[in-house]
């Protein structure tokens, strides 16, 4: 009976997020107030449906009131959080909203499945997360003051890196700071201070000499992460750069140069750090080193082509034997026991997110507010393709994870910052499309008023020139 109720829930999720997807599609080209307020609660229900489906399996399958228990909590924040970011902020695009609450929800379910300490762990995370960036879309309404302070802010974040450095290695790069029980990433808060001060850099000027010293800021950057080995992180910082550089002056000849002198430094770090060597063994044939080097991505492959689209249900599968599932693997998870067409699904519902952050950023007239959005979306988007691409063998094991979904008190707060930034630009654009109609109708008024006072002054003419007539006859 518990089989099948696993494997009825299974079901059930597919054709809920397919159906979820589709109107997350859809609401790309809806417009109108009255299709959005519907098509958001319809997500709203949505994704409860899938995360009380999900936890439905996993209580039925663990028999354990902790589960329980973290599943009603979850609802109440969902609930809570939605109710107060719309009062907060009440211009907010809410489909994004919604999106970034289905993704929450299906890192809660495979976190759950996984490790409960860890799924108690990153709803901690969330929670916090969700207090102390409610303020960010306001602070963006006024971000105008980082073009005074965002050179500090680039500086603090580059001497971050640098202190990474000391770090232990962890899987074979510096990537954390520990302040006693606790350790952060400084790379996934340094990167938004880095699409603010290239934003600084790149607002005015697209002559040589600015795009020579803001490629030079961005290289030293870069080149930090690559002395640290976080090549995933370096990736991420490389090419957001290029692509706010096109978007700041047109040119492709830039990025041209930049891609080639990127693939030379590619190569340049693939022959000094063993590190790098390994993972592009592990990429092109982790068959013939499956006891070591590659059994990480051989697993992944693994738990992908066995559950197939329709995957295994909760708890069959054996997404524990993936080194690191919990992080750089979680995709994997998802696909094996959720199923291809619920991970496919996911990646879509991220695209849609991306699509809406480049067509808030495209319709902004000031360019510094355009180059932050631009700088966003890119990293955002490049961290999801080199997830699943990296998981899925398409290129080599970059190491990030995957927002909202994998485990990662700073992963979390990042992803947090990142959605509150575009929300608050979003906001933005609403304030200023209100200000151009307010402007409209003054100006309708005012010429109505001119028409009328003209019409008043032709027929008092006319009065007047009657009378006269009159007055000779």
């Amino acid at each position: 009976m518990e089989n099948i109720i696993i494997q009825v829930c299974k079901y059930i999720d597919i054709a809920i997020i397919m159906v979820y997807t589709i109107n997350a599609l859809a609401m790309l080209w809806r417009k109108k107030d009255d299709d959005l307020k519907w098509n958001y609660r319809s997500q709203n229900m949505l994704l409860l449906l899938f995360h009380a489906t999900s936890y439905f399996a996993i209580v039925i399958y663990k028999r354990e009131i902790e589960y329980l228990i973290f599943y009603g909590a979850q609802v109440i924040y969902f609930i809570i959080y939605m109710i107060m970011y719309s009062k907060v902020h009440k211009k907010c695009y809410k489909p994004l909203l919604s999106n970034m609450m289905l993704l929450l929800s299906i890192g809660f379910v495979i976190l759950a499945r996984l490790s409960l300490d860890k799924a108690l762990r990153q709803f901690v995370f969330v929670c916090v997360a969700s207090i102390v960036t409610l303020i960010v879309p306001i602070f963006v309404r006024k971000l105008k003051a980082a073009k005074t302070w965002a050179g500090t802010c680039g500086v603090i974040g580059l001497l971050l890196l640098i202190v990474v450095l000391g770090s232990s290695k962890v899987y074979g790069a510096n990537l954390s700071i520990g302040i006693g029980p606790f350790s952060f990433q400084p790379s996934e808060f340094v990167k938004i201070s880095y699409v603010l001060m290239v934003a600084v850099l790149l607002r005015n000027r697209k002559d040589f000499k600015r795009v020579f010293f803001a490629t030079g800021i961005a290289a030293v950057h870069v080149l930090v992460l690559v002395i640290s080995t976080d090549l995933g992180g370096a990736l991420i910082y490389f090419l957001t750069y290029l692509c706010m550089l096109y978007v700041a002056t047109g040119q492709v000849g830039y990025v041209y140069s930049g891609l080639t002198l990127g693939s030379i430094a590619a190569w340049v770090a693939y022959l000094l750090f063993s590190h790098v060597k390994v993972r592009v063994e592990a990429w092109i044939d982790p068959w013939s080193i499956i006891d070591n080097k590659g059994l990480q991505i051989a697993q992944s492959l693994f738990a992908i082509g066995t559950g197939g689209w329709f995957g295994s249900g909760l708890y069959k599968g054996m997404p524990q034997t993936i080194p690191v599932v919990t992080k750089d693997y979680t995709f994997s998870a998802i696909s094996e026991e959720m199923g291809g067409i619920v991970a496919v699904c996911m990646v879509i519902i991220c695209i849609c997110c991306f699509v809406k952050f480049m067509q808030i950023s495209m319709s902004i007239n000031v360019k510094f507010y355009r180059l932050i959005g631009v700088g966003m979306a890119c990293l955002y988007s490049i961290q999801l393709f080199l997830v699943v691409g990296g998981v899925t063998k398409f290129i080599p094991s970059t190491g990030v994870t995957l927002p909202f979904v994998s485990y990662g008190g700073s992963s979390i707060f990042s992803a947090f910052i990142l959605f509150g930034i575009m929300q608050g630009l979003y906001i933005m654009r609403q304030n200023e499309d209100e200000r151009i109609e307010q402007r409209k109708e003054m100006e309708q008024k005012r010429e109505l008023e001119r028409r009328k006072k003209a019409a008043e002054i032709e027929k008092r003419a006319r009065e007047g020139s009657s009378k006269a007539r009159t007055q000779r006859i």
